[in-house]
Order: C-alpha cells, then structure tokens, then sequence
C-alpha cells in the first residue's frame, strides 16, 4: 500500500489513521490541564486509555503519577507509543470488539480524548468503559464543541471544511453537542458529574470534556 498522509492529504487507501509524529498536539495544551484535574479529583490511580493514538498523552499521565494502559487499533501510532515510553503497556485493538479480560474491571478511570468523534459506533466508547471500569468508576470523553453560535459562524465564514477535514481517512464523523454528549452518558449508564467547554470563549470552544461516573 503507498504511504498516505490522512492529516494533509487526500487519501483513499488508508488502513488505519496514520501517524507520522510522536509527541503532544497542540490541543493537548488546554485538554491536559482539565483532564489532570478531574483524575485528581476522582481519586483515580489506574487509567485506560482509549483511542491513544501516540501515547504522548498516556505518557504525560503517566509522569504526573498515574498507572497508565494505552489502547488504539493504529499501528503506527502504537509504534511511535512504544518506542517514546516503553514503560507504559499499550495495546493495539479495535474498540468495536471487547477488550481482553485482564483489560476488565481494574480501572479507576477510562479516557478518550478526541476519539469518539471518529467513531461510526460511538456507544462502543461506553461498552468499553463499563468492561474497564471498577464499580463508581469515571469515565473522561473529550470531542470538538459543536453549538449554535459557533456552528452560525462557522457557516458565515465558511470554515466547515477547515473544521471537519472531510478528506481526511479515519476523520470525523459524528458531531456532538452538549446536549448529545450527554443524552449518550445517561443513556449508557453514566451519570453526568461535570462538563466543561475548553479552549477560547466558551460561546467558541474548541473541545469539550464530559465527567460520568459508571451507576452501580
């Protein structure tokens, strides 16, 4: 298969979403800071990580104390996770399947960050996370802010296509509000303890992250 770019160009013959860079993105800039802190507050020790992409968040976790676990069916983000923390299990698997027992109920705290947005099967965050998680456990998604302002001005300076990179192989293509984001939480067992609009004015937020904890 040639080498394809799915960030940069148009690609058509994508296996997985590619990555070519190890590190932080420049959104990790206003998500690490607020997902540090509802960690910290939940108490949490062990953290699942799904959709790691690079790892280079499952690493920065894992240096501000937490016991980490990567999971992401992308192999070259997992070879970039691999090769820069070593110390951190990763796992590759595709997060429509169930995970791996020893993967089952030994998690404080689920992540995925930036990831349900990509998924044609979103629900399959909350069945991983109901695998993962020890009773009261918490789970911490985060996805790009859609709402009217921000959509009406999207339009106005048309910006839909810098903002949904529809050629982009393994993008986005699902859309949430807050209203839809939580509708899920609630509908998957989760009850909503916080949610947050990231980046910017929140009228014009980048991200938002939404806080549940597994019902009993």
């Amino acid at each position: 298969m040639p080498s394809v770019d799915t960030d940069s160009a148009l690609a058509i013959e994508a296996e997985e979403f590619v990555w070519r860079q190890a590190g932080l993105t420049p959104a990790h800039r206003y998500l690490l800071p607020a997902i540090l802190q509802v960690l910290r507050r939940a108490q949490a020790r062990t953290v699942l990580d799904l959709g790691c992409g690079n790892g280079a968040l499952t690493q920065a976790l894992g240096r501000a104390g937490f016991d980490m676990t990567g999971v992401d069916m992308s192999a070259s983000g997992l070879a970039l996770a691999r090769r820069e923390c070593p110390e951190i299990r990763f796992v590759q698997a595709n997060l429509e399947d169930p995970l791996e027992p020893e993967l089952r109920r030994g998690f404080d705290a689920v992540l995925a960050v930036e990831v349900i947005e990509h998924l044609l099967l979103p629900r399959a965050i909350f069945q991983r996370a109901r695998e993962a998680l020890r009773p009261g456990g918490v789970l911490v998604v985060t996805t790009p802010y859609h709402g009217y302002i921000k959509n009406l001005l999207l339009a106005l300076t048309n910006r839909f296509d810098a903002h949904w990179h529809p050629l982009r192989d393994y993008g986005h293509v699902k859309f949430f509000s807050r209203a839809t984001l939580t509708r899920l939480f609630e509908e998957q067992g989760f009850a909503v303890k916080q949610v947050q609009r990231l980046g910017r004015i929140p009228p014009l937020a980048k991200s938002m992250l939404v806080q549940g904890v597994l019902a009993a």
